[in-house]
């Protein structure tokens, strides 16, 4: 990977917005995460910056809240997960913009984590809006991009905060694209992928891209079900993505 990386910049005592991906799944009604693989796939990073005394400000989207406020897709219950896999406090604030944000930050001592609430709870985060860009830029001093599953997207805080900050690849991001860089220019035979997910739209362009690299593809999960109906199956009620026409 020829991009800059967290390692490529020192980071001592200085405030770093991290952009992680922690989309996670959880029970909606107990509020509790079934899956923290992505929260611990983030740990690397947050550990290298832990080391480096660095204040280490966190933000995330979790689910599809439609860019409003509601509790069900809060990010405080992974603040508390995270915090104990840490065994250390990770802070939480009620927003993601604003003086209780500033304030929160302020207050930060070097070492400290700190984990705003969900981005889409502004609408402007998937618009790529540029003020709601701006104002989560002035969070940090340096931007690192570590949210490898939303990195092609061209939202506020993937993109548009780049304009506002020096910006680096976080270790996952780095490991992630490292990894799929030397699957796709050296590819091993017999050469098979799997995909799945309910976002079919998102993987259209890939699937070109990857068809005449690979020797076998399995589709599963929505993305089956959507295939299967665009062949006029009946899938019941399986989740499919609407957004293509079938």
């Amino acid at each position: 990977m020829n991009k800059l990386t967290v390692r490529d910049i020192d980071v001592s005592g200085r405030k770093v917005l991290v952009r992680v991906d922690y989309n996670i799944p959880f029970n909606y009604k107990t509020h509790n995460i079934t899956d923290d693989s992505r929260i611990r796939a983030s740990l690397p990073t947050i550990d290298y910056l832990l080391e480096q005394g660095a204040k280490i400000i966190l933000c995330s989207h979790l689910g599809r809240p439609s860019g409003k406020p509601n509790a069900e897709f809060s990010l405080a219950i992974v603040a508390q997960h995270l915090s104990k896999i840490m065994r250390q406090p990770v802070g939480f604030v009620n927003d993601c913009i604003g003086s209780e944000v500033d304030c929160a930050i302020d207050n930060m001592q070097n070492g400290d984590i700190l984990l705003l609430e969900n981005l889409r709870f502004y609408e402007e985060e998937e618009k790529g809006d540029d003020t709601f860009a701006r104002a989560l830029s002035k969070h940090g001093d340096i931007f690192v991009n570590d949210a490898f599953g939303t990195a092609h997207r061209k939202h506020a805080s993937i993109v548009g905060v780049t304009k506002y900050m020096p910006s680096v690849s976080g270790l996952l991001l780095e490991k992630e694209i490292n990894a799929l860089g030397k699957v796709l220019t050296e590819p091993p035979h017999p050469f098979g992928v799997l995909l799945g997910g309910a976002k079919v739209s998102d993987k259209v362009a890939m699937l070109d891209n990857i068809m005449a690299k690979v020797d076998t593809i399995v589709i599963g999960g929505g993305m089956a079900a959507t295939f299967l109906k665009a062949q006029s199956y009946e899938v019941g009620a399986s989740l499919i993505d609407d957004s293509i026409d079938t």
